[in-house]
């Protein structure tokens, strides 16, 4: 029978700060990690790269006292005080925990059992062999007899991986500098929309190329700059020969023209012992470029089909093109996130404080359980001519009514995005606009809301998905000193089905349905069907 600083071993080869990536593919990712990602969630499972900086970001304890769930009445308590001041050999987690009760293969423990043979071997090495007990030998030296295969196996695969990493070093395209990016072909066709349109909609196949190059200064930080084209002529669908309404508008369109043009230019730092996460954006910014949209479907190539189901129409407001914000993790439950934003921050007659355009978010995230988050958010705008510029809705909402006045603009909007089981994920968001005039008594209220269903891996592929959305695009209400309110009601039925090839590429058909376009009831409906091909890399 081993004796318990033995039995210690088995609590898991992490606390020992091995990396254990070579023994899976994936691992736990750890509580508590910096928040630079501005969405709320984390995956659930890292890749190799990624657990080999949990590893080192495992902090080694000098004091069993800095474990906070070890406690003096735990049977190990004495055999961890052993492993941690004699040998050292110890590491918690970053949240100050050990976790002794955590389950281990045999592979683990050997990678456990190799950390202490190193830091023997170091010991003896330096002329401190005296610092090690007699007993610790005999113990160690029958281990190693039993877990020979193991360790050999271990030690296999800890070669093949340094030797994979060198490759990949020597072939990458920059030691400080990552590269990557999303490519979407899209092939649609609609019919329907002779009016609010013309209904003269053919077939039209179109793409959107985005590069992203991506780099970290101190390891805390990030720095990116994407690259864009696209070809999506005249609107797509959303031209007045077509179906003449924002409501037709596809996730990916976009116009430049088949021209190589500065998407996206930011900064990100973390401060403030990490639980802040600050955004300067100078080119591609939006309020959801720092305020989480809490939507399953916001990736033009990996989620919803349309523009309007992807994310709320509230966080689009202004149509901005530079700002800074912050991201604020409060508590494991909690986060304040800020932003602020304008459109023409480069013109000193305007810059950040005197634009015609401007806008200022404030979200609140709550995160009560594992597998549910909830969202408020409150934007304050200004508009020179009233305009929403969400891109979404009617064109009636979208303006304001045309009112054409400079208005000070407020949005309200909820989020819920729940996880109901492994498959299932519920979301829906809703919000109200309203904007009021700032030289007539002119006030116009208007509203939009989506409730989705999401089901992952429906028919047992790894990686598909299957989605349901449902939803009223921005609608202006009611008004007072107005034109005209939208007397109509439309609605907006999608459905869509993410056929994941590999890692690399995915295929989504589908389709959108939406009644009386424009929010107007004498307008036809519209329905549009796409087949949409994303390659990533």
């Amino acid at each position: 029978m081993f004796n318990k600083s033995v039995l210690l071993l088995l609590s898991g080869a992490l606390v020992l700060g091995v990396d254990t990536s070579v023994l899976a593919e994936n691992q736990p990712i750890l509580d508590n990690q910096p928040v630079i990602n501005p969405e709320i969630t984390q995956t659930d499972n890292c890749t190799q790269s990624q657990c080999k900086q949990l590893a080192q970001n495992q902090e080694r304890v000098t004091s069993v006292s800095q474990l906070s769930d070890v406690q003096p009445s735990d049977w190990a308590f004495v055999a961890l005080q052993s492993l941690v001041e004699r040998y050292g050999v110890i590491a918690g987690y970053p949240n100050g925990t050990f976790k002794g009760d955590r389950a281990m293969t045999r592979y683990e423990f050997a990678a456990g059992l190799n950390a202490v043979l190193d830091k023997i071997d170091q010991l003896i090495t330096a002329g401190l062999a005296d610092t090690v007990e007699k007993v610790d030998l005999v113990t160690l030296q029958k281990l190693r007899e039993e877990f020979t295969p193991e360790l050999a196996t271990l030690r296999g695969r800890v070669d093949a991986l340094e030797a994979r990493t060198a490759n990949i070093e020597s072939q990458q395209f920059s030691p400080t500098v990552v590269l990557g990016g999303q490519t979407i072909f899209g092939l649609a066709g609609g019919f329907g929309g002779n009016r609010p349109g013309d209904g003269e909609a053919n077939p039209i196949f179109t793409y959107l190329t985005q590069i992203q190059l991506a780099s970290s200064f101190t390891g805390k930080d990030r720095f990116r700059l994407a690259l864009v084209s696209g070809n999506a002529a005249n609107d797509s669908f959303g031209n007045p020969t077509a179906f003449n309404t924002n409501m037709a508008r596809l996730a990916w369109q976009a116009d430049y023209d088949n021209q190589v043009r500065l998407d996206s230019l930011e900064y990100r730092v973390a401060g403030l012992g990490d639980r802040v996460v600050f955004t300067f954006k100078p080119v591609g910014f939006s309020l959801s470029s720092v305020l989480s949209v809490n939507s399953p479907y916001a990736d033009a190539g990996q989620g919803a089909i349309s523009l309007f189901a992807g994310s709320t129409s509230i966080l689009k407001i202004g149509s901005l093109d530079a700002g800074l914000g912050f991201d604020w993790l409060m508590s494991d439950q909690m986060r304040l996130q800020l932003a602020y934003g304008t459109r023409t921050s480069n013109d000193t007659s305007q810059g950040l404080f005197g634009a015609d355009y401007s806008a200022l978010g404030v979200q609140l995230l709550y995160k009560p359980t594992p597998s549910l988050i909830t969202g408020l958010a409150y934007v304050n705008a200004y508009s020179s001519n009233a305009q929403l510029d969400t891109g979404t809705g009617s064109n009636n909402a979208d303006t304001s009514g045309g009112i054409n006045e400079p208005s000070q603009i407020h949005g309200l909007n909820a989020s819920l995005k729940w996880q109901l089981t492994d498959q299932l994920v519920l979301g829906a968001w809703g919000g109200i606009v309203v904007t009021d005039s700032l030289k007539s008594d002119a006030v116009i209220l208007s509203s939009t809301y989506t409730a989705s269903l999401g089901v992952y891996d429906p028919f047992g592929r790894k990686g598909d998905l299957l989605g349901f959305v449902y939803g009223q695009p921005l609608k202006l209400n009611n008004g007072l000193a107005v034109a005209d309110i939208d007397t109509g009601n439309s609605t907006h039925y999608e459905v869509f089905y993410r056929y994941l090839v590999n890692d690399n590429i995915s295929i989504t058909p589908g389709f959108f349905i939406v009644t009386d376009p424009d929010h107007f009831s004498r307008n036809n409906d519209i329905f549009v069907g796409t087949i949409r091909t994303t390659f990533s890399f």
